[in-house]
């Protein structure tokens, strides 16, 4: 195993922290204004370390492209890795937005967002590793 390929697989392991603890704040169906803030800083950790562990995972299979979140995340789908690239560009945006939320009116729409469109699509990002992890574990055995 090469250097590369073992950056995606520790790099997954902060994914996978950071998408369970996303999760786990997702479980909060009327969240007082402290959850909110926790939803938003899981959410975007877990956006963060999810499109930086598919980088890592396509230079360890030779792919060349631009490496932006947006780039990855193109590259991905067209290789047919994922089906929720623009989901998960979409996320980036409400990301964006979520910065510059300093009363919380914008997290009142974009909640709605994040668990309807985004946490689907991270959930489907995660379990395209654990896929992988199995796999490749499979074939080391």
């Amino acid at each position: 195993m090469d250097k590369i390929e073992v950056r995606w697989v520790q790099r997954f392991s902060n994914f996978e922290k950071a998408y369970l603890r996303f999760k786990e704040s997702l479980d909060h169906p009327h969240p007082n204004e402290l959850e909110r803030n926790g939803i938003v800083q899981r959410f975007e950790f877990t956006l963060e370390t999810g499109w930086k562990t598919l980088k890592d995972y396509l230079q360890a299979e030779g792919f060349e492209f631009p490496l932006t979140p947006k780039g990855t995340l193109r590259q991905a789908q067209q290789a047919g890795l994922i089906t929720s690239a623009q989901q998960l560009i979409d996320a980036l945006e409400v990301r964006n937005e979520l910065a510059h939320d300093y009363d919380g009116e914008k997290f009142e729409k974009d909640e709605v967002i994040i668990r309807n469109e985004i946490y689907p699509a991270l959930t489907d990002l995660y379990n395209f590793f654990v896929n992988r992890l199995l796999k490749r574990t499979t074939q080391i055995s």
